[in-house]
């Protein structure tokens, strides 16, 4: 019984800490960081707009016509000096009207490949057309705030900041869609992370939908990279540079249309994770990166590899310690765990039903989340080769 209750309870502590214990942690060592650390001055842009450096805006697309209008008058909006913004469109093996569209704005650089790679592979092919030090990457299916490119701009004054990264924020098409709804509680909570990882040391990766590189920094991701965003960031990172995060400059899209939608994302998150992991392994080693392994493995290792095999065996490790009579407390717990799961199972029945609950479809979208682990280790097998992915239809 004794070898039963230390694996249990070795669980048990990576399933809380990953999901709720390091946040407190984090937020401790922020306080003491707040009232100990030596402060920095603040970072402002030059005063002078000629001063301002040349940025490019590159958006890597494959078959996006639907959304080219919407996006350009997007972009159309943002305040920065024309003449210091070019905007950057890679079509990586579109088969729709995306290039022939595209082709109506004067102030697009269009870059086209026939054969559809996968976006490292657009992103590498931009790349080696850009001008600018600086360059930001964005999705087709995602629109900027105004002041998006000012706010990254300021960031990189501090020299120690190699990449930035800019705030996911998930709107709902309308009440109730749970896809939506839980991808964007899932991103508020993990805005906040990369908020405190940021302020005490770096965050832990960018998000594809908004963040930004200077190019003296910069290393290319393999081509086969399924989350190349993360591989491009982290990589700074390895070479002692920092990710600055900011919720200043964000990008707003819509959720996924559905959970079976949702669930292409998020296995193909989970495959890339796992590929990431294995890629950054020297990250985890604490004697050559103190913080940045501590961060990394506390927010992205445990969550993409760990902590959903733990949640998986604390169940047959619990019904053994209660048919052993191993105490009252594991029969609490055992309950505490047949609750989670029925309230789980009562969230997708309500979905199904077109019903709404805030309890019990956060307890649906927790489990959803740690099953597309499990899905995301097939992904992985059959798309290692290659970073195309299937496109998540949005809400």
């Amino acid at each position: 019984m004794g070898a039963v209750k230390l694996f249990f309870w070795l669980f048990l502590f990576l399933v809380f800490y990953t999901y709720i214990g390091y946040g407190i942690l984090l937020y401790v060592l922020l306080l003491l960081k707040r009232l100990f650390g030596k402060k920095r001055p603040a970072l402002t842009l030059p005063d002078d707009e000629n001063s301002l450096p040349n940025v490019t805006l590159m958006i890597c697309a494959f078959n996006e016509e639907e959304v080219i209008e919407e996006k350009m008058a997007n972009i159309r909006q943002i305040d920065y000096p024309r003449d210091k913004f070019c905007i950057m469109w890679v079509t990586d093996g579109s088969t729709d009207r995306t290039n022939e569209l595209l082709k109506a704005y004067d102030e697009v650089t269009l870059v086209y490949s026939p054969e559809r790679r996968g976006k490292a592979a657009a992103m590498q092919h931009g790349l080696k057309l850009n001008k600018s030090e600086y360059v930001v990457f964005t999705d087709a299916n995602t629109l900027l705030n105004a002041n998006s490119i000012r706010e990254i701009v300021r960031l990189f004054m501090d020299e120690r900041v190699g990449c930035v990264s800019g705030e996911k924020r998930v709107a709902a098409r309308k009440e109730g869609q749970t896809a939506s709804e839980g991808e964007s509680l899932y991103w508020r909570y993990e805005s906040t992370l990369k908020r405190w990882d940021s302020e005490l040391y770096s965050a832990m990766g960018a998000a594809g939908e908004l963040f930004a590189v200077r190019m003296s920094n910069y290393r290319e991701a393999p081509s086969n990279a399924l989350l190349d965003d993360f591989m491009i960031s982290m990589l700074m990172v390895k070479d002692g540079h920092r990710i600055a995060y900011t919720s200043e400059a964000y990008a707003v899209e819509y959720g996924s249309a559905n959970m079976h939608e949702e669930s292409k994302r998020k296995r193909r998150i989970a495959a890339g994770g796992l590929q990431s992991i294995w890629w950054l392994r020297a990250l985890m080693n604490p004697l050559k990166y103190p913080v940045v392994s501590f961060l990394f493995v506390s927010h992205r290792v445990l969550r993409w590899s760990v902590s959903p095999f733990a949640l998986l065996a604390l169940i047959p490790l619990n019904i053994a310690l209660i048919m052993m009579d191993g105490g009252l407390v594991y029969t609490v717990i055992g309950i505490l765990q047949a609750l989670f799961y029925l309230g789980a199972f009562i969230g997708w029945l309500m979905d199904k039903m077109g019903r709404k609950s805030k309890l019990f479809y956060v307890l649906y979208y927790f489990l959803f989340m740690n099953v597309n682990v499990f899905r995301g280790i097939g992904y992985l097998t059959t798309h290692h080769t290659s970073g195309a992915w299937e496109k998540a239809k949005r809400g």
